[in-house]
């Protein structure tokens, strides 16, 4: 069993059924899924960017990731509709919980002048939305292999109702969120 699972159900949910008051043990909110996405707007005029972004994404989760399309034509980008444009990974169960733990205690750590996550990338429906400039914080990824620093999304989605929820749910994870 992974070491934050064994944390929420020891230490989390009894703290957060005591700070809200939930009449139900299915009330009290827990992570639900974690979306990463690679935009890669560059695949436009070279294809053979959007491999080494779905290769990075692949060696970061342990999953492969599916690859998004254009919903829309736009000439000023020369886009057209249907043209891959970028690629992302749904993680749940066992690969999340891992994913999550790599992310809070190995990778948020390597960011260069950190001080914490914005606590005001909530949503209003208890989802936290996290942007990572450079890939290079991952411990998987070899820096002599990496032939360009990009970006990612990275959606942690909980079954909390409200923010608040949500925020109290991560901070008893681990997350090191900016005073």
């Amino acid at each position: 069993m992974n070491r934050l699972v064994e944390k929420y159900r020891g230490e989390i949910a009894p703290a957060l059924h005591a700070k809200f008051n939930y009449s139900s043990v299915m009330q009290i909110p827990k992570l639900s899924k974690i979306v990463l996405n690679i935009g890669a707007g560059d695949a436009v005029a070279n294809p053979k960017v959007l491999d080494d972004a779905v290769a990075e994404l692949q060696t970061i989760t342990g999953q492969k990731p599916i690859i998004t399309r254009a919903k829309k034509s736009i000439a000023n980008f020369k886009l057209r509709e249907d043209m891959p444009i970028g690629c992302k990974v749904t993680l749940r169960g066992v690969r999340m919980y891992e994913f999550f733990d790599k992310l809070i205690t190995l990778a948020l750590p390597r960011v260069r002048d950190f001080r914490g996550v914005n606590p005001r990338g909530f949503d209003g429906r208890g989802n936290y939305t996290l942007g990572i400039k450079e890939q290079l914080i991952f411990p998987e990824i070899n820096y002599d292999k990496v032939n360009k620093v990009r970006g990612m999304d990275i959606v942690i989605v909980t079954t909390a109702n409200t923010d608040q929820e949500a925020f109290e749910l991560l901070k008893l994870f681990g997350m090191p969120f900016r005073k």
